[in-house]
């Protein structure tokens, strides 16, 4: 039975896992910055405060006879970042303190050390499909740190006989998501006509479920050590396809007028502007277009030939799990 520790504890994600964790009886600590502002779904998990995640975060008490780490915990989400340099932010959460659990996890025996990565390491626009073998050229500070935390794992597990397993989630959606998905639902769920209907894209996304799984997986196949793997629903579908399923589930109509693309960008530049000058989020701003136009096809057929692994969800059942009331 694996002992394991989740780090990040109140994330999306970790908030799906550890009820798995508990299905299976396996033994789960979980850390927090403030053990205060958690509430734990059961007694049997147990908790502990780490602070706030950076290269000095003391790790000792977490870390004791605990043999599998599943790093979560990051700086991610910022839909409009108000820091002066957002990169030195993403590198001291995301690189650096990754670097630092590493460390500290090899010092205390740790067996093997999963690392929730993303995409964006990859690119966040591609059009081609993505494999694991395709070159990495990340666009977005968050993608970046990212990157440079996966090459600091390697480098410092190659050192120790610790071993890795490094998953690259294309976006997770499920109930409570946060992000990008939330706005287009909430768009969809307006009920309004949108401008969406000549787009022509392949996007891959993944179920916080079927994640879930795939690093249940990743904890006891032998053949996930040091491995990366892109993690997907593998199904892969259009802007337009996404909205129609989208209203369906919700019960809302689906009206996508045929607006060109060129026009599209035009609006989120406009969006762009108007933000600067209104100092709030407006909805069509142009990262937002961006993802509405654009291509990210993922093939994640290596997770599912190497583990024997297959999501146990489709896009319409993590859909439908996602927008239950």
């Amino acid at each position: 039975m694996p002992t394991t520790l989740v780090t990040g504890a109140n994330g999306f994600i970790a908030h799906n896992l550890m009820p798995k964790w508990l299905e299976k009886g396996w033994f789960i600590r979980v850390s927090t910055r403030d053990i205060n502002s958690h509430q734990p779904i059961s007694p049997d998990i147990e908790i502990t405060k780490v602070g706030e995640l950076c290269g000095h975060t003391d790790w000792t008490e977490a870390l004791q006879n605990i043999d599998t780490v599943i790093h979560l915990a990051a700086r991610a989400h910022i839909l409009h970042d108000s820091t002066p340099n957002p990169l030195a932010e993403f590198l001291k959460v995301n690189t650096e303190g990754t670097a630092n659990l590493v460390r500290q996890s090899i010092a205390a025996g740790v067996k093997h050390f999963i690392f929730i990565s993303s995409i964006g390491a990859m690119a966040t626009l591609s059009c081609q499909a993505l494999t694991e073998n395709s070159p990495c050229n990340p666009d977005t500070p968050y993608g970046r740190s990212k990157l440079q935390a996966e090459k600091a794992l390697i480098d410092l597990a190659s050192q120790s006989s610790m071993t890795w397993t490094i998953l690259r989630p294309t976006l997770v959606y499920g109930q409570g998501n946060p992000g990008n998905m939330e706005r287009l639902v909430k768009l969809v769920s307006r009920g309004l006509p949108l401008p969406f209907g000549l787009v022509k894209n392949r996007r891959s996304f993944v179920y916080v479920g079927n994640l879930v799984e795939a690093i249940a997986t990743c904890v006891t196949h032998p053949s996930a050590k040091n491995q990366i793997f892109l993690v997907t629903d593998g199904q892969d579908i259009s802007t337009p396809e996404l909205i129609r399923k989208i209203a369906h589930h919700l019960g809302r109509p689906c009206h996508l007028l045929p607006v060109p693309p060129s026009l599209l960008r035009l609006t989120g530049y406009l969006g762009d502007t108007a933000e600067h000058l209104l100092k709030r989020p407006i909805p069509l701003n142009s990262s937002t277009i961006d993802r509405l136009l654009g291509s990210l096809a993922v093939d994640s057929s290596h997770i599912q030939t190497t583990l024997n692994w297959q999501p146990p969800y489709t896009i319409d059942q993590g859909l439908s799990q996602t927008l239950r009331s």
